[in-house]
């Protein structure tokens, strides 16, 4: 309990009632002035292409290359160009307690309204380039230092083989505080291992001031 009254991000907080909304909201209110990845800090812009809204990275070998730049059929990686909103702790992690979700998984549990809260939850998301959210899944994060270079000079890093995600130093501390939030707010379980490794990233990276404009907008 001490730790967590260390965090910044509060129990109590007004989201969206779905994911869709959240998106939304996110882009155009929450992060206006602060339009960068969260894993590759890469800019991105919103776009108007043939009348529909797209936001995109700004394409830059400093900050990301992709993994692969044409999907098998040949066509070009779109999700290496566009920005999504992933889920920090996957859906699969807070979901998988609920009865709509061993019935039939994240499809099941679309009309559940415990799920879409989680779901919908704006402290649980931030921005990501497509492939690299893609590529994440529901992997959990792994405490070994990233070799970058799996995506260019990104400082991100996608075990396959091991199911693991490994990340730079300074978002380790936003990583480990929003899994404690959607532990401690949705009683969540996280193993002996995974707090363990949160309370090292806690400490390792302070709070930001990013973080506290973040939870003060959302």
């Amino acid at each position: 309990m001490k730790l967590l009254l260390t965090l910044l991000i509060i129990a109590l907080s007004a989201n969206a009632t779905s994911f869709s909304k959240s998106k939304k909201i996110l882009l155009k209110k929450i992060y206006p002035d602060n339009q960068n990845t969260f894993y590759c800090n890469n800019p991105y812009e919103i776009k108007i292409i043939k009348g529909k809204e797209k936001t995109l990275i700004i394409q830059d070998e400093q900050y990301y290359s992709p993994r692969k730049e044409f999907y098998k059929s040949g066509k070009p990686n779109t999700r290496a160009t566009r920005v999504e909103w992933e889920h920090v702790m996957p859906a699969h992690n807070f979901g998988k307690h609920l009865q709509c979700w061993k019935d039939g998984g994240r499809k099941a549990c679309r009309k559940d309204k415990t799920f879409k809260t989680m779901e919908a939850d704006m402290h649980n998301l931030v921005p990501a380039i497509g492939e690299v959210n893609g590529d994440r899944s529901n992997y959990r994060y792994g405490a070994n230092k990233v070799s970058i270079g799996q995506y260019g000079k990104c400082e991100v890093q996608v075990n396959f083989k091991d199911k693991r995600a490994y990340v730079k130093d300074d978002i380790k501390g936003d990583i480990a505080r929003i899994y404690f939030y959607m532990s401690d707010k949705y009683n969540i379980r996280l193993s002996k291992q995974e707090r363990k490794m949160m309370e090292a990233w806690n400490k390792l990276d302070p709070i930001s001031e990013w973080e506290r404009i973040k939870n003060k907008r959302v």
